[in-house]
């Protein structure tokens, strides 16, 4: 894994200094401290930091073609490389190396921008043609690997790996985008294509971008989608085989690599399967290691324990303790911009503990939403069944009565807190989705925001971005919906962004087989019955697992990821949130509505009210805030 950096003079043939290059490239050294190198020539420069994988003795990047005319910095792993490259050989290509770099250019080559079709893994690169004079830009299909770019002010455009190293431009506009504060309050992140800044954007996955010299700047453009187009019908039985064949064989291409290999065991379904594969696939032991908590009600080592046992595999285990909350302002420097999911504190000691013994670690993300397997989607599809037996006309009228007549609950058993429900249930399809995934609901959003803000806004909603999905999904099946939507949202935004920063910040790859896009292409079209069934979330996965594990790791309740921030907020971090959140940037921002901020913060440490979510989310915006305003001096 890697770290990658460039940027290009569409109009002329601007000489970019070699320390400008550094710059950015040295911001990303984390992604990869092996080594370093970069290129420049007239109109462009880039610059890459390599983490050894394969081929560890050549490789090294931007890495050419044969006669220097074509040239990549390139951050990711194609597992199919080696069948690719025999191909090109095939075609007259002559190959210097062993690695999956060099198949870029060759392919670029010989398929021009539909070479990215023929690729299979995780990617994003910056490729320059110098006979064609064009700027390749590309991501992978599901957005493992992240790519951010900017439009400054002379005619170029300057791209990065993470946020932080177009920071280094003195150039840079760094006006913040209204439309990505709404989305950050909704959903926690700043959703794709769009950054906290109006001029940077995040390339979509499943994009490519084609800069030629002298040219207009183009639209992204999109070479792959999730299909959801169902399978023909075939039985449960033979489904179940199949599931397991495919997801051996999408492990096993990605256990190649010359360093030692390991993978994150939490002891739920979807890592569980990959450690089940992985030992079925080597002889000599995995590694695995996991995280626990301090709390009971958060700790699942035991199970991460079991699976190890039947599996003998070599297990490694830390503990965090439930007051880590110390990396708070470490976060916003990991990220870069807003991003309010709490579990990046675990995640970010799970990467820590792998790279202790690991420099590639397997992952089971991807489970879920390949597979209905939240309880959010039980949730929505029993409201669906309410909303197929009455009309908008008359749901919403009398479920949004019910929803402000209902007290908001927190404090009760989940099924008494029918406010959310009953809100949701007044609106669409889409939107009631929207209303549950939303970390402040529409109205809270509308609480929270100033005037001076609701201006800026000019009437807009993060529902727009999820009609803009909605519109472009290929299935009308309600449970496929919520899949598509999570996929190019939540999965892309928040879990993978997750991961990426927090394993690239211990220089560890983490590799995803769950999001093998060959393997999502054959589970998008499992029909939707068989992933959630009656109230079962991932019902064909646990039963075409039956045989690799005890049915009390398959069909317990799923735990996740879960941090104490209620108790935060009303112990240790108690004065931090009061100072921050009243006297601090949100403040000064005049972006928001204090009173209601007071309210929510009073309500909270009296133990009324749950807001630990929205203090959070504020409570990571003000540290942006900080950070943004330090930058300026």
């Amino acid at each position: 894994m890697c770290g990658i950096v460039g940027i290009f003079d569409i109009k002329g043939e601007t000489e970019f200094s070699c320390d400008l290059i550094s710059r950015m490239n040295e911001t990303q050294h984390h992604r990869g401290p092996d080594e370093g190198g970069i290129h420049l020539e007239a109109g462009i420069g880039l610059g890459h930091r390599r983490l050894s994988i394969i081929d560890l003795s050549s490789g090294q990047q931007p890495l050419f073609n044969e006669d220097s005319s074509v040239v990549v910095t390139y951050n990711g792993e194609i597992y199919n490389f080696q069948e690719l490259s025999v191909e090109l050989k095939a075609c007259g290509h002559i190959f210097k190396t062993h690695s999956d770099t060099e198949v870029i250019v060759h392919a670029w080559e010989e398929w021009g921008e539909a070479c990215v079709e023929r690729f299979r893994g995780m990617f994003a690169f910056g490729l320059w043609d110098r006979n064609k004079k064009v700027l390749f830009l590309a991501r992978d299909r599901l957005g493992i690997k992240p790519l951010f770019y900017a439009l400054l002010p002379n005619n170029t455009v300057a791209f990065s790996s993470e946020l932080k190293a177009l920071k280094t431009l003195e150039n840079l506009p760094r006006e913040i985008e209204p439309k990505s504060i709404e989305d950050y309050f909704t959903f926690g992140y700043v959703p794709e294509p769009r950054t906290i800044y109006k001029q940077v954007y995040k390339l979509r996955p499943g994009h490519t971008l084609s800069i030629k010299k002298g040219g207009d700047f183009p639209e992204q453009i999109e070479y792959w989608d999730i299909p959801f187009v169902p399978l023909i019908s075939s039985t449960e039985e033979s489904l179940c085989k199949e599931l397991v064949e495919r997801m051996r064989e999408a492990v096993d291409i990605r256990m190649v690599a010359e360093v030692p290999l390991g993978a994150f065991l939490s002891g739920g379904v979807d890592s569980s399967a990959i450690v089940a594969m992985m030992a079925g696939l080597q002889d000599k032991p995995v590694h695995t290691c996991s995280i626990g908590f301090k709390e009971k009600l958060f700790n699942e080592t035991a199970y991460a324990k079991q699976v190890s046992a039947q599996y003998k595999t070599d297990h490694f285990e830390g503990v965090v303790d439930s007051d880590d909350f110390n990396l708070l302002n470490q976060l916003v420097d990991l990220y870069d911009e807003p991003y309010a999911d709490s579990s990046a504190i675990p995640t970010y000691r799970v990467c820590e503990l792998a790279k202790k013994q690991v420099t590639v670690a397997l992952s089971g993300d991807g489970g879920d939403e390949n597979f209905g397997g939240y309880r959010r989607y039980r949730w929505h599809m029993n409201e669906e069944k309410v909303r197929s037996l009455m009309p908008l006309t008359i749901r919403k009228p009398l479920f949004t009565a019910l929803g402000k007549w209902y007290p908001k609950a927190d404090w009760a058993p989940k099924i008494f807190r029918a406010k959310t429900t009953f809100q949701s249930l007044a609106r669409s399809s889409v939107e009631g989705y929207l209303h549950t995934v939303s970390l402040l609901t529409e109205e809270q959003r509308e609480l929270l925001f100033s005037d001076k803000l609701k201006g800026m806004l000019e009437g807009y909603s993060s529902m727009e971005v999820f009609k803009y999905h909605a519109e472009k999904c290929p299935s009308k099946d309600p449970l496929s919906l919520i899949q598509y939507l999570d996929m190019k949202t939540y999965l892309v935004g928040d879990i993978l962004t997750k991961v990426d920063r927090a394993s690239m910040a211990h220089s560890l790859e983490v590799r995803v087989p769950l999001l093998d896009h060959k393997f999502i292409e054959w589970t998008s079209r499992l029909p939707a019955t068989l992933k959630l069934k009656g109230q079962e979330g991932k019902y064909i996965l646990k039963k075409s697992l039956e045989s690799y594990m005890t049915n009390d790791v398959l069909y317990r309740d799923k735990m996740g990821f879960a941090v104490p921030l209620a108790k935060w907020f009303r112990g240790p971090l108690k004065e931090k949130v009061t100072e921050s959140l009243l006297n601090g940037h949100i403040k000064e921002s005049g972006l928001f509505n204090l009173d209601f901020i007071k309210n929510v913060i009073e309500q909270h440490q009296s133990g009324k009210r749950d807001y630990s979510v929205i203090i959070w989310t504020l409570l990571m915006f003000d540290t942006f805030l900080e950070r943004e305003i330090d930058a300026a001096v």
